[in-house]
């Protein structure tokens, strides 16, 4: 399997978030957020519409920092499983991707959200 490096974890702090565009040819970027040790990678789309989530370069969270919202129209989703809370996309989640980490960073496969 062809892989791609998003980033070193020291790079991602504990508490953020960090997007990343699409490969070459691709639609849709990815983001990533750590919350302590855990990873999370999720496609950068809305469930609602598609949209991109982030406000801001690298900003999902809310300002308190506890939810990821939507840039659109304030859907927010639970960090560590995607899980739409509030708005209209009540009940649906976030499209996780699968990673791992090697030698420090964070690895997705090549052809993740294509």
């Amino acid at each position: 399997m062809t892989t791609r490096t998003l980033c070193r974890l020291e790079d991602l702090p504990p508490g953020a978030t960090k997007g990343f565009r699409p490969p070459k040819g691709g639609f849709t970027g990815l983001f990533a957020l750590r919350d302590g040790n855990e990873v999370r990678v999720y496609v950068n789309a809305c469930p609602h519409l598609g949209t991109p989530l982030d406000w801001a370069p690298d900003k999902f969270l809310s300002s308190d920092g506890k939810n990821i919202v939507c840039s659109m129209h304030g859907a927010e989703f639970e960090p560590l499983t995607g899980l739409c809370t509030r708005g209209p996309c009540h009940g649906d989640g976030l499209e996780l991707v699968a990673h791992t980490i090697e030698d420090g960073a964070i690895v997705v496969a090549a052809d993740a959200a294509l």
